[in-house]
């Protein structure tokens, strides 16, 4: 219970930051990816904030034995840089500028956006469905070739 009410609190906190904040307005987002036009500065102001917020977190995660809703940290390992994180970096970055939205915020806008909210959601929900099956194939054909 602890930890569903902490997850709806997260959340709530999340979404209001990307109402204030902006990034739930697919015109402030293009205006802001539009280095050589005309260029909207404010979000680097977020994500500025954003990146202070994280560390902060992290320095306070060092000190901590474990999370308070669970038995454990469950942190990200370090990767290399590969074709596969630089492509879907690119695929990310297509569909930030062309949409003007990514996951949050399409997820946020489905409350004041619903219709093109939804019609993102349910592209970013296909093409991880494809990403799945891909994954299935590639997986299957090492297992053959071993």
């Amino acid at each position: 219970m602890a930890r569903a009410f902490i997850a709806l609190l997260s959340g709530t906190i999340f979404g209001t930051g990307l109402a204030l904040s902006g990034m739930m307005n697919p015109a402030r987002v293009r205006g802001f990816l539009d280095v050589f036009g005309d260029w909207d500065p404010t979000l680097a102001f977020v994500m500025g904030g954003a990146v202070t917020v994280m560390a902060v977190a992290w320095l306070i995660q060092r000190r901590m034995a474990k999370p308070a809703s669970a038995s454990e940290f469950h942190l990200p390992g370090t990767t290399n840089i590969d074709g596969r994180l630089v492509g879907g970096a690119m695929l990310f970055g297509i569909g930030w500028g062309l949409a003007g939205l990514c996951p949050g915020p399409a997820i946020a806008s489905l409350g004041n956006a619903f219709v093109p909210a939804a019609i993102f959601v349910m592209a970013m929900l296909a093409g991880m469905a494809l990403f799945h099956i891909a994954e299935r194939a590639r997986s299957s054909a090492r297992k053959d070739l071993t």
